[in-house]
């Protein structure tokens, strides 16, 4: 536990208490939600980003013992391990130092230094590498034989085995690795068959490009690896070879004589052949590894604003994904989500049913009483949109447009299959853009977070590291809301602190058999859910219309004793204390301060009784764009025009202004000073004000300003 702590602490410089009692809690089986909200006391009030590092340093700790256990295994086969060496791998801290200590033993295909020691040359490496012989030519004509017929072949097969010492020795690699991390240029060349390919244009910035690796953008990297990946351009790492050259001869070289010149010759050959393509990939590898690092937090930045985004709650909605050809599909939702109607209307061309289709909307809202419109944002989007606003409705409905992205996902899926099995998926996908207006969380679970489109190049990061931060991403979004147990679908249920896929699927079974759950309590009853899994879930749980006032909050069970106590000490019961500030304000809550409960948790109960399960997000607001811009062309330099923000990255944020084409404002236009992080000046859907600075037609790219 010692050792996992000193390299937790040096990660994270978090007290060592925090994650000592944060690792027991984990190893308890605890979720980070569940540990963040409910076990402050315990973690020193740790949020779940700081417990979030404490489980990937853990694990990071844990792969590396791991490995260290497969490689003294390894070496004790070998009969090589000495308690030196075991002594160097169990003291490694990294992956690299570890990989390092293995290098010299590890079992390879047949190499040029094997079959020089197998023609029994390591005696004339070793008196080469002791730089004393001044006349080495007639000591390797001592090693001529059947496989060996002159000397310059045995010089040649003792350097092989002297350049593969070299390349061993962790001083010169680590040598060779500082320079790359200082020094190290990535350029790039188009491959001259490619480059008036149509596909190869939009990497026609990197035909030919150079730039430091260690400062390259983390965009620019993986946008280079995807050109050189599609076989566009051949990109390679370079830093001064003469220098590094001269760092390695220093180390070895003491002598001026001809061992000298053949460990020169070596040397030259080690850095060529072995040390130099082997360091590069690393140092490549690495910068790979932080520019995926760099797009995941990126993505799961803009996962979480969109996760988060502004629900209309329970209201009843028509939602219409647009079409021309294949018409406009139409629904109409309950409050609850659920499907009471579908048709589809052709007001657009070829059929031009507008009349139609607007006689048939403003029955449908007065039929279904229709509180809210939702416009799928996807191809006829803007025509569906002014339609809709000349129907003169008799109830004041309010009309949104709702992104599609990952709609046709979910619509083709197999959980989409299971709630609408009679309906097509065209119905299924106008349903999905409803229910995103009422409630995008609860919508937006169902569909793998890589096709909601909210990323950059996340097809070409690491997608283990990918999937583990959205998931992490997604379920601390569904715990910090909470979720009606009652209405919820399997998947916004199988995110839940402590559920999971199988008890979710069990939870929806038991409902539908039982009817509504009328308590936490009876959740008790749902099969193979036991006493961990009531702990660590119970409170994201919410049971509208409950008995006890307490089920349709976020305070734990556990607590409930504590809320009953407050209650009697001023002669009140429960339900009284709801929504009574001042009431609150006047318990001295270091009354109820005991061994297991402090006052984190206590004015956590405190805020949660005043305004019992208040939703974090703000309410959905209306937004319309400017009804002039219809294409591409209809824009002008200089203009001023209402925009959402629809994607974030780290060179500057996509703007929607109602066209096919979002605009980009880059990084250097969201502010007169610099901008070190996009998400400090925008927000995923937030709405804005932009100025067009640039309308590039052909290429279809538009430049915007953030205008204040």
């Amino acid at each position: 536990m010692s050792q996992l702590l000193h390299y937790i602490h040096h990660h994270t410089q978090l007290p060592e208490a925090s994650i000592k009692n944060t690792i027991e809690l984990l190893n308890e089986s605890c979720t980070v939600p569940f540990i963040s909200r409910y076990r402050k006391e315990r973690t020193g009030n740790l949020d779940e980003v700081q417990i979030g590092d404490i489980v990937k340093f853990k694990e990071q700790f844990e792969a590396l013992e791991k490995r260290k256990i497969t490689i003294l295994k390894a070496l004790e086969e070998q009969a090589v391990l000495t308690p030196e060496l075991k002594q160097k791998i169990e003291s490694a801290q990294d992956i690299t130092t570890l990989e390092d200590l293995y290098l010299p033993f590890k079992k390879s295909r047949k190499t040029k230094a094997e079959t020089a020691r197998k023609n029994g040359l390591e005696p004339l490496a070793k008196i080469i590498m002791a730089q004393n012989a001044s006349d080495i030519e007639s000591v390797a004509y001592n090693y001529l034989k059947e496989d060996i017929k002159s000397v310059e072949e045995a010089l040649e097969g003792a350097r092989h085995i002297i350049a593969e010492w070299i390349n061993e020795r962790t001083d010169v690699r680590n040598n060779i690795r500082f320079q790359l991390e200082r020094f190290a240029m990535i350029s790039t060349k188009v491959i001259k068959t490619k480059a008036d390919d149509e596909a190869a244009q939009k990497f026609k910035d990197y035909f030919d490009w150079s730039e430091s690796l260690s400062r390259i953008p983390s965009h620019r990297l993986l946008a280079i690896l995807r050109a050189e990946n599609e076989g566009f351009i051949k990109a390679k790492i370079e830093i001064d070879d003469e220098k590094a050259l001269m760092k390695i001869e220093d180390r070895i070289i003491r002598s001026n004589n001809a061992c000298a010149e053949q460990i020169q010759l070596a040397i030259h050959d080690a850095y060529k052949r072995l040390i130099f393509p082997s360091l590069s990939n690393e140092a490549l590898q690495n910068a790979k590894e932080q520019a995926d690092d760099s797009a995941i937090a990126v993505f799961a930045k803009n996962l979480k604003q969109l996760l988060l985004g502004s629900p209309i709650g329970e209201k009843r909605v028509l939602a219409i994904d647009p079409g021309f050809r294949t018409g406009c599909k139409v629904v109409c939702l309950d409050a609850q989500g659920q499907l009471k109607y579908n048709e589809t209307i052709y007001p657009h061309p070829p059929k031009n049913d507008s009349v139609g289709a607007m006689k048939k909307i403003s029955s449908l809202a007065d039929a279904y009483k229709i509180e809210a419109i939702a416009i799928g944002n996807g191809t006829a989007s803007r025509e569906t949109e002014s339609l809709i606003r000349k129907i003169r409705f008799k109830n004041d409905i309010q009309v949104f447009v709702v992104s599609e992205a990952g709609a046709s996902i979910y619509s083709a899926s197999k959980i989409a299959r299971e709630e609408f099995p009679n309906y097509d998926v065209t119905v299924r996908g106008s349903v999905s853009i409803g229910r995103r207006l009422q409630d995008p969380l609860a919508e937006l679970v169902k569909i793998d977070a890589k096709s909601i489109g909210v990323g950059q190049y996340q097809h070409d990061v690491d997608q283990t590291k990918l999937q583990k931060s959205l998931d992490m991403v997604v379920e601390n979004c569904v715990n910090a809301v909470g979720v009606n147990i009652n209405t919820a679908s399997k998947p916004l249920l199988s995110y839940v602190s402590g559920i999971g896929p199988k008890l979710a699927e069990n939870i929806f079974e038991y409902r539908n058999k039982h009817g509504a759950f009328s308590s936490r309590e009876d959740i008790k009853k749902v099969p193979r859910l036991g006493d961990k899994a009531f702990e660590q879930g119970a409170a994201f749980l919410r049971i509208k219309d409950a008995k006890n006032p307490l089920d349709n909050s976020a305070v734990h069970p556990e607590s409930y004793g504590i809320v009953e106590k407050m209650a009697k000490d001023l002669g009140k019961n429960v339900q009284d204390l709801i929504g009574k500030t001042e009431c609150l304000n006047a318990i001295d809550l270091n009354k109820y301060v005991t061994q297991y409960v402090g006052l984190p948790t206590l004015k956590d109960i405190i805020k949660e009784l005043e305004k019992p399960c208040l939703d974090i997000r703000e309410q959905a607001k209306v937004f319309t764009f400017n009804q002039n811009i219809k294409t591409i062309q209809d824009l002008r330099e200089g203009q001023l025009l209402p925009g959402i923000v629809n994607n974030i990255t780290n060179f500057g944020c996509f703007v929607d202004i109602g066209i096919k084409e979002s605009g980009l404002i880059h990084v250097s236009n969201l502010a007169d000073a610099f901008v070190s992080d996009v998400n400090e000046h925008v927000s995923l859907h937030q709405q804005i004000i932009v100025k067009v600075l640039d309308v590039d037609i052909p290429r279809k790219r538009i430049q915007l300003k953030l205008h204040k």
